[in-house]
């Protein structure tokens, strides 16, 4: 085998019920690169790395994997044999304890003692030693619950690390990171890139592969597609292999032609509803019209998500001003209230706030709907599966059967179940947080077209968006938040992303 390639897959083929996730994928990473691998939601992405880092152990899949130039095989304890043997995942969905501090949470497990009693002082040590070697700004002492996402991220990087990680994979490492955070991610992957060690890269975010990685691998369908050189590749023909097809257009043109106002919010503030006295609305004022897509743009903590919660009536306590729906004032008390006053949430989360994992598609979709199928105390289970059905038809839902768990579905299919089970309540405005976070590029182009065909229907979106371009490239109008404070309003024709970012910071008070 090559001296200069640490890990080499052949022909690895994994299935599950009815789906085969992986299909005959052979290919190579080199020893200390930054190795980017990317696709379609379901490309098989996260089941190749669950298989590297032991949570699909040796004997549930079939092939060959060659790690400095032995065969891997990764059984019974397989997940502990991974990092033993210098194989490290961060993923996506942090796994620290936020009552434990950052020191406990890095050693936690295989905290260092002595005479069988823990060494406080040699694990605080130790873990000074790994954030000052990789330049990684956090407080050992710190609680993790007073930390921002970024500087968990990097407690998740030095707990990998403190195995002395010789491969580490990131799984859509910046998905929930400001842009500041993101830059010192990238300053942290080139400085482990320099002491030898090889990552892999997993993201949704195009412009980050061109930034940071020097191969990239596409999968799709379960197939590695292409392996190259970043520098021999540029974004037009990444989209193509990843979908299969030339995206001339990244946003479908519409036909939007809003009409009347429907929604008029007044000077409005809240409170935060865990801390008593920290307002996170402090003026928000903003008119939505039928059938119109309002963007929202805003830097992380601006308020944005804050705001379409509180709206919903899952968040904020409002303490002052005006929620007027057509010539009605409302309150928005909670969800069944905002449910029943016209208004369905996508939330940002989807895992947290969006779905009941462990349940089935067609239990997500009809949950918050039941009182269409139901009378005498009784779920007509036929009248409940057409409708699901045709809801997962129309957003073309990519699954076995409606009755597998949403944990088994890609990111963007769960995306999809969470639209449907709102889209089913016949909304008149859809607030949709950040809708696309964590769905590919094709997943969003049918996303961004849903969107279209609603608002021409006649029904309003408020969309939030930590993509400028998605922003831009999807709304009438956008609001600019700034501190939980809206600064105002723009048509698309005097919107720019300079404007934006100057009004999101402050600067133009709009």
């Amino acid at each position: 085998m090559n001296s200069d390639i640490i890990l080499d897959f052949h022909n690895i083929i994994k299935k599950f019920p009815g789906v085969t996730a992986l299909s005959d994928v052979t290919m190579s990473v080199n020893r200390g690169e930054i190795h980017g691998i990317c696709g379609e939601n379901g490309a098989g992405k996260s089941t190749l790395m669950k298989i590297l880092s032991g949570v699909y152990p040796y004997g549930s899949y079939s092939g060959k994997i060659y790690y400095d130039d032995e065969e891997l095989k990764l059984e019974s304890r397989a997940i502990r044999q991974a990092r033993e043997e210098g194989i490290a995942i961060v993923y996506q969905e942090l796994t620290l304890v936020p009552s434990m501090t950052v020191g406990e949470n890095i050693f936690l497990g295989k905290e260092p003692t002595e005479n069988g009693v823990i060494n406080w002082d040699q694990l605080y040590a130790d873990t000074h030693k790994i954030l000052r070697e990789y330049k990684l700004d956090v407080d050992p002492h710190s609680l993790v619950k007073h930390l921002g996402v970024g500087k968990m991220q990097m407690v998740e990087i030095a707990k990998a690390l403190s195995e002395n990680a010789r491969i580490l994979i990131l799984d859509e490492p910046t998905s929930a990171l400001s842009e500041d955070e993101i830059d010192q991610l990238m300053q942290i992957l080139r400085t482990l890139k320099s002491h030898g060690v090889t990552c892999i890269y997993i993201s949704h975010k195009l412009e980050e592969f061109f930034r940071i990685t020097d191969t990239i691998t596409v999968l799709r369908d379960g197939k590695a597609v292409i392996s190259q050189p970043t520098s021999a590749l540029n974004r037009e023909q990444l989209v193509k292999y990843m979908v299969g097809r030339e995206m001339n257009k990244r946003f479908p043109e519409g036909n939007r032609k809003p009409g009347e106002v429907i929604l008029e919010v007044e000077d409005l503030y809240a409170e935060d509803p865990n801390e008593a006295g920290q307002m996170i609305l402090n003026g928000v004022n903003l008119d939505l019209r039928r059938g119109e897509i309002l963007g929202i743009a805003g830097l992380m903590g601006s308020g944005r998500t804050e705001l379409v919660m509180t709206l919903f009536g899952e968040y904020g306590e409002i303490t002052r001003g005006t929620i007027r729906l057509g010539d009605k004032i409302v309150s928005p008390g909670s969800a069944s209230v905002a449910i029943k006053n016209g208004l369905s949430l996508v939330p940002e989360d989807r895992k947290g706030h969006g779905l009941v994992l462990i349940q089935s598609v067609l239990s997500n979709i009809s949950l918050p709907n039941l009182d269409q199928y139901s009378s005498f105390m009784r779920i007509d289970g036929i009248a409940e599966l057409s409708a699901c059905m045709k809801q997962a038809k129309n957003l073309d839902i990519k699954a076995p059967n409606l009755q597998v768990p949403c944990n088994t579905l890609s990111g963007g299919n769960q995306q999809k179940v969470v639209i449907a089970k709102w889209l089913m309540s016949r909304p008149k405005i859809l607030l949709m947080d950040d809708p696309t976070r964590g769905v590919d590029v094709g997943a969003k182009y049918e996303i961004y077209k849903l969107m279209n065909e609603l608002a021409e229907s006649g029904v309003s979106i408020i969309m939030t968006s930590s993509e400028l371009e998605e922003v831009l490239g999807m709304s009438d109008r956008v609001m600019v938040m700034c501190e939980g404070k809206s600064q105002g309003i723009l048509n698309t024709s005097e919107a720019t992303q300079e404007r934006i970012m100057a009004m999101a910071t402050g600067i133009d008070k709009g």
